[in-house]
């Protein structure tokens, strides 16, 4: 019987090493300084590589469709929404759901039309009501 295959987190860093958005889906890290050593170790590991996978390519993907290729820090930042919607959308609870970028994107911005309009017309409280949703529905499932 083959298993499935997990994912322990989902980091996405600046271009210093920062935070911008991270999931994790373990508890190999139980602490925030066990979780930023972490995530020093690995930019410094990947810094002078190409570390996309399958999973990353995917998520990478349908960010730039929804952001409409803008993938800046600032820009991510000002639509974490979208972002940790794609999180969801790509792994739940660590198993990965599915990596093809435009039906990623699309789930993304169905679950927008959940609020009445599109997230990039929402206000702030309007796309954390979507997104509170979202959790909810997913944690109820």
């Amino acid at each position: 019987m083959e298993s499935c295959p997990l994912i322990k987190n989902i980091l996405l860093l600046d271009s210093e090493g920062k935070r911008v958005a991270v999931k994790y889906y373990s508890d190999d890290w139980p602490t925030l300084a066990s979780k930023l050593a972490f995530e020093k170790s690995v930019f410094t590991k990947t810094q002078k590589t190409n570390a996309r996978t399958e999973v990353l390519q995917g998520f990478f993907d349908a960010v730039a469709l929804l952001l409409r290729s803008n993938v800046e820090k600032r820009t991510a930042l000002e639509n974490l929404d979208l972002i940790l919607l794609c999180l969801d959308e790509i792994v739940d609870g660590g198993i990965i759901l599915d990596t093809e970028a435009s039906l990623i994107a699309g789930r993304v911005e169905t679950h927008g039309g959940d609020g009445g309009a599109p997230f990039s017309e929402q206000t702030i409280s309007q796309a954390l009501a979507s997104a509170r949703e979202h959790l909810t529905r997913s944690l109820l499932k």
